[in-house]
């Protein structure tokens, strides 16, 4: 047996092995009748209509729970059970228009079992540690934490000479292409009923892409990517990379080395089929201001991090603020309500090196909001 030989059947030992930890860990989990019990399903219900009490379709489906409940696991377990469709809305996010479609009462039950006692189990054990968004004990502060982390052990390791590429996606969720979420089903998934359920959602949403307001469709898309992700932890070995839904970074001492990965990541993301963000995407020093998610960061020679607050997050604020202020004049807002949403977004800002930032916003609020502030 030749050297080569050996290699190769060491490799399919272990690649055994794997498949049988895996298949002993998913049991559970890849089991429609395991995964669609009513006791799942009431949980899932308890789960959806938290803080969403007071909207008149949730009122109507807690007025006969335990029999709407039921009628959902009846529907799942003989094989009836259909999506309702959409209700299809707009909104404006800081000035981007989003097209929401969001699904019923009913339908989200079915979709929270299936993600907390199928879907996230399953795929999160194959998602990168850096993978941060839209799940449990991760999101918008651990991603942060994390780039943070990674330019520190950047510096330990080569001072303050150092890149960061930043990619971006294009319309994210509206371009994942629904051959590629089948692939990782398959791979993932042996249940076939589980499967074709899953490829019901899918479907529901066109030919092509994934829904904003279905709780399948983050998850998803947070798998989509996944091998991406892989592809430039192992191949490329980039120990400082993180990603956040569509939003992510390569941290490395040779610039030449991440214009070749830049190559190679748009030649990865055409074999996947998705859409990297030619315009935001590009490569940038790391002792210069780069923005990410919405935060300014530098490195300084001396190996302290700068995190200074996105102008345009500031402007907004102000603007709203003095909005604000007329609504209250108006008696269409109450003022505890504005206390609300000002302090929060101090609370975010206080973690940044923006003092004069805040000393500004708080002679602007107090201002506006002098008579309020002093009763």
């Amino acid at each position: 047996m030749t050297s080569e030989e050996r290699k190769e059947v060491r490799y399919q030992r272990r690649k055994a092995k794997r498949i049988k930890a895996k298949q002993k860990r998913n049991l559970q989990f890849d089991n429609f009748e395991s995964v669609f019990t009513y006791d799942h399903l009431f949980d899932a219900y308890r789960k959806c209509r938290r803080n969403v009490r007071w909207k008149s379709s949730t009122q109507k489906y807690i007025a006969n729970a335990p029999l709407n409940v039921l009628e959902a696991y009846q529907k799942l377990h003989n094989g009836t059970f259909k999506s309702d469709g959409f209700y299809e809305f707009d909104l404006y996010e800081r000035g981007k228009p989003r097209h929401i479609r969001s699904v019923t009462m009913a339908e989200r039950v079915v979709q929270r079992c299936l993600c907390d006692h199928s879907l996230v189990p399953v795929l999160t054990n194959t998602f990168i540690y850096d993978n941060g968004a839209s799940l449990k004990d991760k999101g918008y502060s651990f991603a942060v934490n994390r780039i943070i982390r990674h330019i520190h052990w950047h510096y330990r390791n080569y001072g303050s000479t150092g890149y960061v590429l930043l990619f971006d996606f294009s319309s994210f969720f509206d371009s994942i292409p629904h051959t590629l979420i089948k692939e990782i089903l398959a791979e993932e998934y042996t249940d076939k009923k589980l499967i074709a359920l899953i490829e019901h959602f899918v479907d529901m949403f066109g030919d092509i892409g994934l829904g904003l307001g279905s709780q399948i469709s983050q998850v998803l898309a947070l798998a989509s990517a996944n091998r991406l992700d892989h592809f430039v932890k192992e191949k490329l070995q980039i120990k400082c990379y993180g990603r956040y839904m569509d939003d992510g970074y390569l941290i490395h001492h040779d610039k030449q080395y991440l214009i070749e990965c830049l190559e190679k990541l748009k030649q990865k993301c055409d074999e996947l089929g998705l859409n990297l963000n030619l315009k935001k995407t590009h490569i940038v020093p790391l002792t210069k201001d780069f923005q990410w998610l919405k935060i300014k960061f530098r490195l300084t020679e001396s190996g302290y991090i700068v995190k200074r607050v996105w102008k345009k997050s500031v402007v907004r604020m102000r603007r709203k603020m003095k909005k604000l202020k007329k609504k209250l004049d108006a008696g269409l807002v109450a003022f505890p309500d504005i206390v609300a949403s000002y302090e929060s977004w101090k609370s975010h800002t206080l973690k940044l090196n923006v003092y004069k930032t805040i000393s500004s916003m708080d002679k602007l609020y107090f201002t506006l909001f002098q008579r309020e502030v002093t009763v």
